[in-house]
Order: structure tokens, then sequence, then C-alpha cells
């Protein structure tokens, strides 16, 4: 009898990811199967065989690969004591269809920072609440991997000040209740990429850590208002305590708690 595999799944609440799947198998092989979505992998441990369209290929940990849907295909570990592996299933809107003969034809990316960014997204999809980090973190691996299809995989040099400006002016006005990255997106006339690549480009930083910034800011002056932690979460527009607290010692450099305690120490 097989060992048991290691498998955590779920659906975030980020548009355009159907599906994120994480395991490690000692002895699993895929039989044929196909997916009605995008297969976005990365192995961390071992290595994967497959066979796609009827061709072998293999994805070893320093490689992306990205299987087409409706693309019949396998796989099994390449190496002794099996694999692990991350996936996120893209709904097909993610990527031109008229790419998928691209992506048969080349399913296997050798691009580090690829690899990197998509390690990032899965590390941001781990933390409810984190949902414009991801959608942003997406962005910019999509249009990454549709680079690679169409042989331009080169980002472009984006700078778009009035863009950049009018983006900012909406997440101060929505910090606390949060802005996903379409709705800007649409009420800018622009694309989702494009409105990334352009704050960044302007303010040395993206969206989301804008946004978090400022709900940390209100966070620090309800904390030292007398507001219970519990309460101030809620009320600059963390998802839950946890989340709260991460990102509030991420900035701060301490936790809630003893924030609030040194404030009331010097009363």
């Amino acid at each position: 009898m097989g060992a048991r595999p290691d498998i955590t799944a779920w659906r975030p609440r980020v548009e355009g990811i159907d599906e994120v799947f994480h395991a490690h198998f000692a002895d699993h092989a895929y039989p044929m199967h196909t997916h009605d979505a995008w297969t976005l992998l990365i192995v961390d441990e071992g290595a994967v065989r497959y066979d796609l369209d009827r061709h072998e290929h293999g994805a070893p940990s320093s490689v992306v690969t990205l299987l087409p849907p409706h693309v019949p295909h396998n796989g099994d570990a390449a190496t002794p004591g099996g694999f692990r592996k991350r996936v996120l299933y893209l709904n097909t809107s993610q990527i031109d269809a008229a790419l998928v003969g691209r992506a048969v034809d080349r399913p296997v990316l050798r691009d580090p920072w690829l690899r990197h960014r998509v390690d990032q997204l899965h590390r941001t999809l781990a933390h409810p609440g984190d949902e414009l980090e991801a959608q942003s973190r997406l962005a910019l691996v999509r249009e990454r991997l549709a680079g690679h299809l169409r042989d331009d995989p080169a980002a472009p040099q984006v700078s778009d000040r009035r863009v950049a400006y009018a983006l900012r002016d909406l997440l101060d006005e929505h910090f606390v209740e949060g802005l996903a990255l379409r709705d800007a997106a649409e009420r800018l006339h622009t694309h989702h990429t494009h409105l990334v690549r352009a704050f960044s480009r302007e303010f040395g930083m993206a969206p989301h850590q804008y946004l978090t910034g400022r709900r940390v800011d209100l966070a620090r002056r309800l904390l030292l208002g007398g507001m219970r932690a519990p309460e101030v979460a809620a009320a600059a527009g963390f998802y839950d305590q946890s989340h709260f607290s991460r990102h509030f010692k991420r900035v701060v450099g301490t936790s809630p708690g003893h924030y609030a305690r040194t404030g009331s120490a010097a009363s």
C-alpha cells in the first residue's frame, strides 16, 4: 500500500483563480486527463514527467509549467521519493485561447523571475484578506505568461502618472472596505496590469502595500485612542485578528497589543 498523499486544496476569493492545489505525492501516477482551466505548475521537491499531446516533458523545480485547457496529459514522479508541487488552476478568461497551441508546443518556461512571482502568489493566497495583493501578483504573472507564449516575455516600461494618482485616490476612498483590482480598472478605464505597473513605478510600492499602510496607520490611531485590538482589526479593514496582527507587526515592528500598552504607559 502506497504512502498517503499530503494534499491541500481551496478556492480563493480571487477572480481568475478557480483552485489552488498543493500536494506531496510519493507514488501517485496521474492517468491521462484534461482540465477546463489553465494549469500553472511549480515543483518544490523532486521532479515530474508527463505526456502532453503525445510528447514527453519534464518539470524540475527550476521551471514553470503551463498546461492548456482541454488538452490531455498525465503525470508521475521522475525522481525517487515522489514530488511536491503547487498548482494554480487559472480560469480560461485569464489567457487568450488563441495561445493554446503555443502552450501545447512549449509548456516548459525557464524563467526565474516568473518562478519567483508564482511562488510569491502562492504565499499570498495562503492568507485570507490579502486579495488585492493576490490580484496584483496574478496580473503580473498573467502578463508574463502571455508574453512567453507570444515570444515577448519582457515586461513593458510603464509611466502613467494620471492613472497612478487616480488609483491612489480610489484607494484612499476605499481602503477600509477594500477595492478589487478589476473594479478599479473598470472605473479608470484601463487594464489591471497597467494599473499595477503605473502605480508601482510612480510611488515605489505596489497598490496593496499602499492600502495596507493606510489600514495600519488607522489602526495605530484607534489603538492609541483606547479601542481594543479585536475591534480595531475590523474597524481598519483587516480580514481577522491574525491578518491584522501579521501586517501590523510587519509594518510597525511590534504587535498591536504591545503597541497599545506603550501608549497607555505614556499617558
